[in-house]
C-alpha cells in the first residue's frame, strides 16, 4: 500500500473515527478531538487492539500519532498491527506516526521513579502530534504514588485544552478504587472492556461509560472478536446482550 498526502482526509473533523462504523455509532459518532480518554479493562480484554484500531483510524484521517507502548517493542507492535490489517508502515515512513517503546526499570531509585511521569508529560507535550496513545499505564502506575499519576493526568488534560487528543489504557486493579474514580472523573471519555463467554467462544465487550462532547447519542455495548487478518469483528447488539 502506498499512501500519498493527497489521499488523506484533512484533519478538520471534530471527531476521531475508530475505523469501525459500529463502534463509532456507540461513541456518538467517534471520539471528540481534544478529549482525554481512559480505556479500562483486565488483561486480554482487547484494550490494545481497540487503541490500535483508533490509531489506524486517526492516521487515515491525516492526523499525526505518537504511540507510547510499555508492552511491545517497536517491531512487535508493528507486527501485531500488520497481522490485524492495521497497516501503518507507510505512515511511519511519512513521519505521521512515531512509536516509543518504554521499559520500566526494576531497580530504579525512588527519585527517578518520581520524575518519570514528569519526563513523559514533557515528552508528550514537546512532540508535534495531534493524537497521543499510551498503552498501557499499568506497568507505570504500579510503583508510582497517586499524586504523581494525578499530576500526569492533569498535565495531559492541559494538553487536550491545547488541541491534543490523548488516550490511555490501564488495568483497573493497578490503582485503588478511590483513585480510579478520581481519574475517571477527570477524563472526557471512559471506555470499559471485559470478556464474556458466549457458547463455546469468548467475546470482547466494550461498554461506553462516558463520551463528553459527543456529536450524537451514545450507545452502551459493543460485542466483538479479534480475528487475524481481519482485526475487530463486531457482532449485533442482540448477541452482545445474550
Amino acid at each position: 500500500m502506498t499512501i500519498k498526502y493527497s489521499d488523506l482526509t484533512l484533519p478538520q473533523r471534530s471527531i476521531i473515527s475508530a475505523g469501525k462504523q459500529e463502534i463509532d455509532d456507540k461513541l456518538g459518532g467517534g471520539i471528540p478531538r481534544s478529549s482525554l480518554t481512559l480505556v479500562e479493562g483486565l488483561s486480554d480484554s482487547g484494550k490494545s487492539v481497540l487503541l490500535q484500531q483508533i490509531c489506524h483510524g486517526a492516521l487515515k484521517q491525516g492526523l499525526v500519532v505518537n504511540y507510547y507502548t510499555t508492552e511491545n517493542t517497536v517491531r512487535s507492535l508493528l507486527s501485531q498491527m500488520e497481522s490485524l490489517k492495521f497497516s501503518v508502515t507507510d505512515y511511519l515512513l511519512l513521519g505521521m506516526m512515531r512509536i516509543y517503546a518504554m521499559r520500566p526499570q526494576v531497580n530504579t531509585k525512588r527519585s527517578d521513579e518520581a520524575r518519570f511521569f514528569q519526563y513523559l508529560a514533557y515528552h508528550c507535550s514537546l512532540k508535534e502530534a495531534q493524537v497521543i496513545i499510551i498503552d498501557s499505564l499499568t506497568n507505570l502506575v504500579n510503583r508510582a504514588r497517586y499524586e504523581e499519576v494525578l499530576d500526569f493526568f492533569m498535565a495531559c488534560k492541559k494538553m487536550c485544552d491545547l488541541g491534543k487528543t490523548v488516550f490511555f489504557s490501564v488495568h483497573p486493579q493497578a490503582l485503588q478504587e478511590e483513585y480510579l474514580i478520581r481519574l475517571r472523573s477527570i477524563c472526557d471519555v471512559h471506555l470499559v472492556l471485559h470478556t464474556e463467554t458466549l457458547g463455546n467462544s469468548l467475546r470482547k465487550v466494550l461498554q461506553v461509560s462516558k463520551v463528553r462532547g459527543a456529536t450524537q447519542n451514545t450507545g452502551n455495548v459493543v460485542s466483538f472478536e479479534i480475528e487475524p487478518n481481519l482485526g475487530i469483528r463486531v457482532f449485533p447488539i442482540a448477541q452482545a446482550l445474550a
